[in-house]
């Protein structure tokens, strides 16, 4: 299938700031199946832009601007043309062990109830079959939300929810998998979804599945990915692979808008 992104993320300041520092995790990379066919980054502003990696391998653009600002757009246009893998991830240079993302973080830490459900629900499966259980449990308890994350929302209190967004949904699906100690990671990047509109980019998992590799499991669909997702940067959390993070020199509250369209070329 062959994509078309549009993103489009606006930052508003109620005061001028002296400087903006901000690292880019905007940029997918070419894979066995997936491959960046043009990708292109644009600010509103003089800024000066560095390509380089992060510690867990993903293309980032570190972003400098110098103020006084009280307003930057920063946009995102491109096509990548993907296809179908069963959610096997192939053709990705690898720079850390997959048993280094058994590790838990704050927002992604099971508790007593995410792990007696992994428990009770991967009882007597393999680890690849454990996952599919997994990802079509959560899945079938949660109603997807296409809202805005709530900010700093951990996966043990997501839990107590009926509805979770894509983001709630793989740190919850994550701290399960960590829980059975199979390795596990999050991932940010694009997914058609059919709707014209979407509040921020999506977000699914990878487990790690000895003799097989890495795996995508997306639990808002509960399946493993298909050719409508865009894989662009990984970490043990979703705030380590955030499209945008960064500082700023300057007093006030900021106003963050997106608009995202991701549909068929």
């Amino acid at each position: 299938m062959r994509l078309s992104i549009q993103h489009q993320t606006t930052y508003r300041f109620s005061a001028q700031q002296a400087r903006l520092v901000q690292m880019l995790r905007l940029t997918p990379q070419t894979t066995h199946d997936q491959t960046v066919i043009r990708w292109r980054i644009d600010v509103d502003r003089d800024a000066r832009l560095r390509d380089r990696r992060d510690g867990w391998g993903n293309a980032v653009t570190m972003l400098y601007v110098e103020g006084p600002l009280d307003a930057i757009t920063i946009a995102v246009t491109g096509e990548v043309l993907t296809s179908h893998s069963d959610g096997v991830l192939r053709g990705v240079e690898e720079s850390l062990a997959p048993d280094l993302y058994r590790r838990s973080t704050p927002a992604t830490l099971a508790d007593e109830p995410i792990a007696d459900w992994a428990t009770a629900t991967a009882a007597g499966a393999d680890p690849l079959a454990a996952m599919h259980r997994l990802n079509a449990g959560l899945h079938d308890r949660f109603s997807v939300d296409r809202g805005r994350p709530e900010a700093g929302l951990t996966a043990a209190v997501a839990w107590t929810r009926t509805t979770a967004t894509p983001r709630d949904m793989a740190q919850m699906l994550i701290a399960a998998a960590r829980a059975l100690t199979i390795p596990a990671r999050y991932v940010s990047g694009y997914c058609r979804t059919g709707d014209d509109e979407q509040a921020t980019p999506h977000g699914w998992v990878e487990a790690h599945v000895a003799g097989l590799g890495w795996v995508g499991f997306d639990p808002c669909v509960g399946l493993s990915p298909q050719d409508d997702h865009v894989r662009v940067a990984v970490a043990l959390d979703a705030a380590g692979a955030a499209p945008i993070a960064g500082s700023r020199l300057g007093e006030g509250e900021e106003q963050l808008d997106v608009e995202l369209r991701v549909q068929e070329a």
